[in-house]
């Protein structure tokens, strides 16, 4: 529960001080899709926050079970090709929803993922300094960081622009669907 620390500002000869506590490995797992309807006029971030556990098969389903509650229509998921996406319960999961479809990054290719932008900006600007004393705390503000990230559409689709990942307005497949880009 280290703090990312970066440079800061202090009054002249009063060193900033950050309290926090050592020798924990306690961590906050985050799941989460940036979400690209049709008509690509807006987009939408979905975050799940699992306080001293890993991600794995189970969460990452239960993730995209809700995600198909939520959204309407066709889904197509571009994820990464890490250990729970690549579970022969999401295999088994693929054949009983027919309106999800899967892709994948190349191997090791985080910079063409989105979802990786949003995690990096999270870490760096507004959860950067913040020292947290309990787990709790950690998980209320990565919350609280990840729900205003939910409304800034602009850095939303800065991220969506940096990542190089394009979306052709001939493809036809994500004309019909939405398109997620999931991080773990």
């Amino acid at each position: 529960m280290a703090p990312l620390v970066r440079r800061t500002w202090s009054t002249r000869g009063q060193t900033p001080i950050f309290y926090q506590r050592g020798g924990s490995h306690q961590k906050v797992s985050c799941i989460g899709a940036l979400v690209v309807p049709p008509g690509r006029d807006r987009l939408h971030f979905y975050f799940r926050l699992h306080p001293n556990r890993n991600i794995n098969a189970d969460r990452a389903l239960g993730f995209l079970c809700q995600l198909l509650r939520q959204l309407r229509g066709n889904l197509l998921v571009i994820w990464d090709g890490s250990g729970p996406h690549l579970a022969r319960k999401v295999e088994t999961f693929l054949y009983r929803h027919l309106r999800l479809y899967l892709e994948y990054f190349p191997p090791y290719a985080p910079e063409l993922n989105p979802v990786e932008y949003a995690w990096s900006y999270l870490k760096k600007n507004p959860l950067a300094q913040h020292p947290p004393t309990a787990l709790s705390a950690l998980a209320v503000s990565a919350r609280r960081s990840g729900q205003s990230l939910q409304r800034q559409e602009k850095l939303l689709r800065s991220f969506l622009q940096h990542s190089h990942l394009f979306f052709c307005a001939s493809d036809r497949i994500l004309l019909n669907q939405y398109s997620i880009e999931l991080g773990i």
